[in-house]
């Protein structure tokens, strides 16, 4: 049972059933791309715990595979009590569900650098936390997904927009900020971490990606990292998975600065920067991801070069897509493919569908992939 209907569960369930497994996706409104292709959906509001409660009920399902973070994670160590497998595990699912207990774990716990951090419960709270992490800052929802309610703020006067920002883009009930030290890097990258149940820790290429408005535009591997920059991410990554615990991806997002590694955040499934690896090698993430929760082997991850993605965004609120155009000149440039991922309604910003390309270097592949999803246009109605 898949907890999270997105782009992201769609392809973790199209890998799923090419391995004859028999999926149901679960989330808020009907049409969701993952139900497109799942044997079965169900559509319940995701915090209600009842609902929740009873839709497992109905399917009982050996696994349930959170894709999203507003749920109702109690429910979710019930389900592990009864016998269910969480993915990775209802105290991970706990710890990531927002950006506080993660943070705690990774800086007071585990001893990772992170950047400076304070949180507040109001304006006037974040007004004071912004007198220890200094301006500029970044501002965040405790829980969100894909960036949603980021802001950087670069003066004081930019402190009120910014927190209603962050409680109106907020997952959950909690209007909750978390204020962190900016962090002059020169990259930011995920490294997709595959925790298998009987095997060894195993890392994907790192990705090297842009974010505007906090969320991503574009993606792209390998990212130029030293050999030391890579080992010093690699140690970090499986010291906080490994405290986690369970089997499956977990997206580990690191700023890299010329003489630091910073832990940033931890996704506890496939992430969206990850998805240039559908592109970039013979298993994606999501192959990678149910292998993982499968207990299935990884022998090998063949790479094919560099590779990147751009997304294809939405540029207003409309309530139903028509179709897209553009999609045949995207796929008449060489090594190039477009994944579109079938919302039913846009709002200004939303992902609807994503570029691929591949290309002699990194730079080259990117040039490529947004010129691709340049192509694209969405009909609206």
């Amino acid at each position: 049972m898949l907890l999270g209907a997105g782009e992201l569960g769609k392809e973790v369930v199209i890998s799923a059933k090419r391995l004859g497994k028999t999926v149901v996706a679960v989330d808020r409104y009907a049409g969701a791309p993952a139900m497109q292709v799942a044997d079965a959906f169900e559509v319940i509001p995701m915090l209600d715990a009842d609902a929740l409660a009873r839709v497992v009920e109905k399917h009982k399902p050996d696994m349930i595979v959170p894709e999203i973070e507003a749920i109702r994670t109690e429910k979710l160590r019930e389900f592990e009590e009864q016998g269910i497998t969480v993915i990775p595990t209802a105290e991970a699912a706990f710890l990531t569900m927002n950006r506080v207990a993660i943070r705690e774990v990774a800086a007071q716990e585990l001893g990772l650098r992170t950047a400076k951090y304070a949180y507040a419960t109001s304006l006037e709270e974040l007004r004071a936390a912004v007198q220890h992490t200094g301006i500029p800052c970044v501002i965040k929802p405790v829980m969100s997904s894909s960036g949603k309610g980021q802001s950087e703020v670069r003066s004081a006067d930019q402190l009120g927009a910014a927190w209603d920002y962050a409680v109106t883009n907020s997952r959950g009930d909690e209007h909750k900020v978390i204020v962190e030290e900016f962090i002059r890097f020169h990259l930011e990258i995920t490294l997709l971490t595959i925790r298998q149940w009987d095997g060894p820790t195993l890392f994907v290429d790192p990705i090297g990606h842009r974010q505007e408005r906090g969320d991503y535009m574009e993606s792209w591997m390998p990212a130029p990292l030293t050999v030391e920059q890579l080992r010093e991410a690699q140690r970090m990554a499986k010291v906080v998975t490994d405290r986690l615990g369970g089997a499956g991806i977990f997206g580990v997002e690191f700023f890299i600065t010329h003489d630091e590694v910073i832990f940033s955040e931890l996704s506890p499934r496939p992430h969206d920067t990850g998805m240039v690896t559908m592109i970039s090698q013979d298993l994606s993430e999501f192959d990678l991801h149910v292998r993982a929760i499968l207990g299935l082997p990884i022998p090998v991850i063949n790479y094919h070069g560099a590779s990147a993605s751009a997304v294809i965004l939405a540029d207003r609120e409309a309530p139903r897509v028509a179709g897209y155009e553009g999609v045949d000149k995207a796929l008449a440039m060489r090594d190039t493919q477009i994944r579109i991922f079938g919302k039913p309604d846009t709002r200004k910003y939303r992902r609807m569908g994503v570029a691929l390309a591949r290309a002699a270097t990194t730079d080259a592949a990117r040039k490529l992939a947004k010129q691709a999803a340049d192509c694209v246009t969405i009909r609206y109605e």
